[in-house]
């Protein structure tokens, strides 16, 4: 087993949220994701993205209300997978909520990493089907296969926005991508090798990912209930979630709006099962993201778990949960339970969460829930949200084959000014 947890804490710059992209199955951009975090919505909805004629589950959470036009001015968008799309559209929209125009940033050292699990996966499919059905080489959308290289997510921002100076990666390490992504900007900022970042992930729903689930019987029959007595499973979604994150020092000499401070991150990979989670490996992670924030486990406040609505990942990641925080552990969400399982963007999607919540001060619920699971123990603040002056945010990403990531993220206050008082 290996993990990390970037530099010492205190170590370094400190890093801080300071705009937030987002598109999801209950809203699209900070203030409409607020407004349905706090309200308790849930996007569950018929597919329509694939024809899902012969499953015996046809839900999933889209993105709705989407224009990709409203968002991507420069490069031709309809040469663009989703996945792309989604990924530029939430950094262009990160950058708009920072109040910073890209061509601030230009002559800035940057860097721009996007997790996914799937890439453009249905372009993939679509060129599988052409060479399956005898077209061969002749029969494939040119189109498609240009959208395919999963490197576009990042690249297509760097371009998209015009950033010379700003380096564009990919991560793939499945379902925990959005966090490490979010990691490696930290690193990054901390360490001073970068000015900004704009870090996140993105997955379009795709049917090899429904299928394969689905195959799994992982796939619920009518709404995710993470933590719930009668939980069926998961449902896939798909989406993008982006921070722009900063300097505290940047971020204060433009009078930015600060939505909250990593402080910071853990990962590991145990490789223990190429689907089951290993409860002391996600119980590592959490310990070592809290090691590197230099915050006691008696300090945080939440919780927000991977939490997918499965059997066997609830009650591992509860347990988990209990181990590192004791037997009373902080409240823990599951916001899968209202924007479904996005692959590669869930666990940036609950850092945006977490850098709302922590800013506005209220804890998310965990909706579609009727009783919890003993085995799990744990207030997963059903249903409704909950106003709370939160101070500490732990943010879970756990994926197939044993990658796991943990984010910290604390609200922010002037360490300095507290200091001088």
């Amino acid at each position: 087993m290996s993990g990390t947890g970037g530099r010492p804490s205190g170590e370094g710059r400190r890093v801080v949220v300071t705009g937030i992209g987002v598109l999801s199955s209950i809203g699209n951009g900070a203030a409409a994701f607020t407004r349905a975090l706090r309200a308790g919505r849930c996007g569950a909805g018929p597919i329509t993205r694939f024809d899902s004629t012969g499953f015996r589950q046809q839900l999933a959470h889209e993105v709705k209300d989407f224009d990709p036009a409203d968002w991507i001015h420069h490069l031709p968008h309809r040469e663009l997978g989703h996945a792309t799309q989604f990924s530029l559209a939430a950094a262009r929209m990160a950058t708009w909520d920072a109040g910073l125009e890209p061509s601030r940033l230009r002559d800035q050292r940057g860097l721009v990493t996007i997790g996914t699990t799937d890439g453009e996966a249905a372009e993939l499919e679509e060129i599988v089907e052409a060479e399956v059905t005898g077209g061969g080489p002749e029969g494939m959308d040119p189109t498609a296969v240009r959208r395919l290289p999963p490197h576009r997510l990042a690249l297509a921002i760097v371009q998209e926005l015009r950033l010379p100076d700003a380096a564009p990666s990919v991560v793939g390490t499945a379902c925990a991508a959005g966090n490490y992504a979010v990691g490696d900007g930290f690193d990054a900022i901390r360490s001073g090798e970068a000015d900004y970042a704009l870090v996140g992930g993105a997955d379009a729903l795709a049917r090899r990912t429904f299928a394969g689930f689905s195959r799994l019987g992982l796939v619920a029959s009518d709404r995710c209930r993470p933590f719930d007595a009668n939980r069926e499973g998961l449902l896939t979604a798909e989406g993008a979630g982006v921070l722009l994150l900063e300097s505290l020092d940047a971020a204060r000499a433009r009078g930015a709006r600060i939505y909250a401070e990593l402080l910071g991150y853990g990962l590991n990979c145990d490789a223990h099962h190429p689907t089951a989670p290993d409860l002391e490996s996600v119980a590592r992670v959490m310990d070592l993201a809290l090691a590197d924030a230099g915050v006691k486990p008696d300090e945080v406040d939440l919780v927000s778990a991977h939490g997918t609505g499965t059997k066997t990942n609830d009650v591992t990641e509860a347990r988990a949960i209990r181990q590192v925080f004791g037997d009373d552990p902080p409240r823990t969400v599951a916001l899968k339970s209202m924007l479904g399982h996005s692959m590669g963007a869930a666990s940036a999607l609950g850092a945006a969460a977490s850098a709302i919540a922590l800013a506005r001060g209220f804890v998310p619920p965990t909706v579609n829930h009727r009783s919890t699971d003993p085995d799990c123990g744990i207030d997963c603040v059903p249903n409704r949200a909950l106003p709370a002056p939160l101070r500490v945010v732990v943010n879970n990403g756990l994926a197939f084959g044993g990658n796991n990531a943990s984010l910290v993220l604390g609200r922010y206050e002037d360490r300095h000014e507290e200091d001088q008082s």
